[in-house]
């Protein structure tokens, strides 16, 4: 009894940080033009949020990173898209020229118009980059992992730590990630 007391109370300690309930939303891609939203990806294995900015220097580090981990998973069933926040907000953030990054890196997935910020607050993001994994399940979305890409963003060859790629990697294994967050690092989203 004294064993099934400890572990409800470690349960409890635990469980409102993990899991968190997502709400749906939807927003346009900027590429496409189209609608993106959750309730469209419920046959995923999960999505990746990864909110970013054109100008910010950290942002652009991860960029070819992203795009590795696309390729990697993208098809066993991981819906990649990134969120900007900064769109219209200054110089440089604009439609075109995202679409001239999309096409300069050739990426295959939505950049999505968040200028009104309000799937930012939804998550809580503050930095720049960061990635939130959801998962789908009967009952809604819920957060697996939030935080940073990795612990190198200037080397990506001496990231030692790739909390993404692990976390997704536990994912597809049908396993909880490990860590279920950490600390992004980056520049500051700006608010409107």
């Amino acid at each position: 009894m004294k064993k099934l007391i400890t572990f409800v109370l470690c349960f409890l300690l635990i469980w409102p940080s993990f899991g968190q309930r997502v709400e749906d939303f939807t927003l346009t891609d900027v590429l496409s033009g189209q609608a993106f939203s959750l309730t469209d990806h419920a046959e995923s294995k999960a999505v990746v949020l990864v909110f970013t900015s054109l100008n910010c220097p950290f942002s652009k580090l991860y960029e070819d990173r992203i795009a590795q981990m696309h390729a990697d998973f993208g098809a066993d069933g991981f819906v990649f898209t990134m969120i900007n926040p900064h769109l219209g907000l200054e110089e440089g953030e604009n439609v075109e020229a995202a679409k001239a990054r999309a096409n300069e890196k050739k990426f295959v997935f939505p950049i999505l118009d968040d200028k009104s910020q309000v799937v930012t607050r939804q998550f809580g993001i503050t930095k720049l980059p960061e990635v939130v994994v959801i998962t789908p399940s009967p009952t809604g979305w819920a957060v697996a992992y939030r935080g940073a890409i990795d612990n190198n963003p200037q080397v990506a060859a001496n990231a030692n730590m790739k909390y993404l790629e692990n976390a997704l990697a536990a994912i597809q294994n049908r396993r909880n990630p490990s860590p279920t967050s950490t600390r992004p690092v980056g520049c500051n989203v700006k608010s409107r």
